[in-house]
């Protein structure tokens, strides 16, 4: 193959993920309501049409005598393919909301990607005697299937795409809650020689949160009942929203607004979780826990607001709000009793100080 064959497929392809790159703007543009929503379901079909694609790339490019022209209409074919799925997804977005919106756009753009790194490998092997160059065009034909099969796990509705993000938030408060119950008190055994001084470093990192004194041992235990009495929340949450969208009269284009604000709420609470198990570690910081825990109760009062604006209200979720809010109270007073404490001197020579003080008068 001539180098100008080479030129001819490069300048094709440059023109082709040009206009690809045009079209992917449009999908950062909210479409307008009175555009018509096409369906998700075509959407994955025309993926399943850009695999077959892929595949006939694959073995055009790796063959030792295909025709230059075979293969522009090749790369012409498949880049029509890819910018159908692309508009196509555009108007699968009317009405959808942030998170269904962010959803798309992450598996459209994977698509996208797996495409353009498939046709440069396909143009730099086309010719070529190098059997390792060659064998990287099946490889990155797998990763569009697997871009294109992607696409029937996304999510279709908003509902879904929501859901999804909130049980996502409720499985990384689980992580944090298992790090929790790995807090251990400081052992109150002595050492066994004076050669475990010279230990290595990674010694002090395995007892990483294996040194909480008796106190801060209180103040994780409850600490890691209040972080299991979040995910209850965040699960009853899920389960009020699900049953509320059963119902008849439900309609998801006037809910939208809101289940968007419910899923912000459970991130913010996920945050303040996050916040509460980094504290936890030695010396414990007792006013930002307090702050952590002040913050948890006012975003799950609002959750509570929104559902009853939207009667998904139920009963099992203002029950988990109770018990947390339990919780919440019981390490409040916890650190309060411990400030309190702290502040009491235990030395008699400073008690014999601070009485005399007590008792004197500022002089004007």
């Amino acid at each position: 193959m001539g180098k100008r064959d080479m030129e001819r497929l490069n300048t094709r392809l440059s023109s082709y993920m040009s206009n690809i790159h045009e079209t992917l703007q449009i999908l950062d543009q909210t479409p307008t309501s009175s555009l018509q929503k096409l369906s998700w379901d075509d959407v994955i079909k025309i993926g399943e049409q850009l695999s077959k694609q892929a595949t006939t790339a694959g073995m055009l490019f790796t063959g030792e005598r295909t025709e230059v022209k075979a293969l522009e209409e090749n790369m012409e074919a498949y880049f029509n393919v890819l910018q159908g799925l692309l508009l196509h997804a555009y108007g699968s977005t009317v009405g959808a909301g942030p998170t269904l919106t962010s959803n798309v756009h992450a598996s459209i753009k994977q698509a996208v990607d797996c495409s353009f790194m498939l046709w440069r490998e396909c143009v730099s092997s086309y010719g070529s005697r190098n059997k390792e160059l060659k064998l990287n065009v099946p490889q990155r034909v797998g990763t569009v299937w697997e871009a294109c099969s992607a696409l029937k796990k996304t999510p279709a509705t908003n509902i879904v795409a929501i859901g999804r993000a909130m049980t996502q938030v409720a499985v990384s408060m689980k992580d944090v809650l298992r790090e929790m119950k790995e807090l251990e008190p400081s052992s109150s055994e002595p050492a066994d020689g004076a050669d475990d001084a010279d230990d290595d470093d990674d010694d002090d990192d395995d007892d990483f949160g294996k040194d909480l004194s008796p106190e801060e041992m209180k103040i994780a235990i409850l600490a890691t009942q209040i972080v299991s009495e979040v995910v209850t929340v965040i699960k009853e949450l899920i389960r009020s929203i699900t049953t509320m969208v059963k119902k008849e009269n439900f309609d998801e284009t006037d809910a939208v607004e809101s289940l968007e604000k419910l899923l912000k709420l459970c991130r913010d609470v996920g945050a303040q979780v996050d916040e509460l198990g980094a504290c936890l570690y030695p010396p414990q910081e007792h006013p930002a826990i307090t702050l952590a825990c002040e913050k948890m109760s006012n975003l799950t009062d609002e959750m509570g607001k929104i559902l009853e604006s939207l009667n998904g209200f139920t009963e099992a979720f203002s029950e988990g709000c109770k018990t947390l809010e339990k919780a919440l109270e019981m390490i409040r007073l916890e650190i309060s009793n411990s400030s309190v404490d702290d502040a009491v001197p235990q030395d008699s020579s400073e008690l014999d100080v601070v009485a005399p003080m007590q008792n004197l008068a500022v002089q004007g």
